[in-house]
């Protein structure tokens, strides 16, 4: 763990620190919108799932309101032309959301902890699964909820502080133990985990996304 923690001290003295700062100040901005601007970060999540995080980015980019007025065929159509691996679940899954949109709504402006907002959308929200509704949550502002993608696994397995599973999808009781362990990581490196998450993901892929 101590190497781990080493490179990431040393990441927080350069200037990816300021990249880093300033995109934590970017999500708890946008948790500030309105209910509608959430809804198109919970579609973007939607839309990573088993698909790139930059290519989730691009498709956001192009649909934009499209999220919450679209037909499902037609939002189907658009994102099939954008390239997404799968449209027709992809629109299946944003529509069911859109009915769900004033029960979100009642979620996030609750007074349950993180953990249990995240339970309550995935949940509530067909599509979402821990990793996901952790990745929406801190999008918006949210700091204590870790986003453990295939990407974080490796790292941690590099640094031989978990064993790689054959399984390519965690459960919920393996999603917390990693979860308390990269929270130990954090600990160690006065971080919250959505920093966290940002430092680690730069660190094995070079980028600083979303």
């Amino acid at each position: 763990m101590q190497l781990l923690i080493n490179s990431i001290e040393n990441l927080k003295n350069s200037k990816i620190k300021e990249v880093i700062d300033s995109r934590i100040k970017e999500f708890s901005e946008l948790g500030k919108n309105s209910i509608n601007e959430i809804f198109k970060e919970l579609c973007f999540c939607l839309l990573t799932a088993n698909f790139s995080a930059h290519g989730g980015i691009k498709i956001q980019k192009e649909i934009g309101d499209g999220f919450l007025t679209l037909s499902e065929i037609d939002l189907a159509k658009k994102l099939s032309e954008l390239g997404h691996r799968f449209p027709n679940a992809r629109a299946k899954y944003i529509f069911l959301a859109r009915e769900k949109i004033n029960n979100l709504k009642k979620i996030l402006e609750s007074d349950e902890s993180e953990l249990k907002k995240r339970e309550e959308i995935v949940k509530n929200i067909k599509g979402l699964g821990m990793k996901e509704a952790s990745h929406f949550l801190r999008n918006i502002g949210y700091k204590n909820l870790a986003i453990i993608d295939f990407h974080i696994i490796d790292l941690l397995v590099k640094n031989n502080l978990i064993v790689k599973s054959k399984s390519k999808s965690l459960n919920v009781k393996k999603y917390l133990e990693i979860e308390n362990l990269l929270k130990e990581i954090a600990q160690k490196t006065n971080l919250s985990l959505g920093e966290l998450d940002l430092y680690l993901w730069y660190q094995e892929t070079g980028k600083i996304l979303k």
